[in-house]
């Protein structure tokens, strides 16, 4: 990994950070907490929510189109792709998930935190 790399990995994860603080979407914030902790929903090291029954597709989807809005408007301005914004979200709602909720990992083995 060059120090360009490690630099711009850095910096993705601190607009990450900021971007979670200021992005507000209270509907679909409290929706998310509430599929998570359920167990209906999961992260997954993407950056996206996973449905993990049928009842909960629909609100996933919606909470994934919001999220796909946001990564692809912070990778326009960084210059990288959605999907490389996406995977520092991952982590950064990883390390915020409280004991319990699920993570689809890259390998798409479900873990539980």
């Amino acid at each position: 990994m060059t120090i360009e790399n490690i630099t711009r990995r850095v910096f993705l994860t601190l607009v990450a950070g900021a971007a979670l603080s200021i992005v507000s979407v209270p509907a679909f914030a409290q929706s998310a907490d509430e599929l998570r902790a359920s167990g209906a929903a999961g992260e997954r090291w993407d950056g996206y929510l996973e449905a993990r029954e049928s009842s909960a597709k629909g609100a996933v989807e919606a909470i994934n189109a919001e999220r796909r809005k946001v990564y692809e408007q912070r990778a326009r301005q960084q210059g990288v792709s959605a999907e490389e914004v996406g995977k520092v979200y991952a982590e950064q709602i990883f390390g915020s998930l409280p004991a319990g909720s699920w993570f689809k990992q890259a390998n798409g083995q479900w873990i539980q935190k």
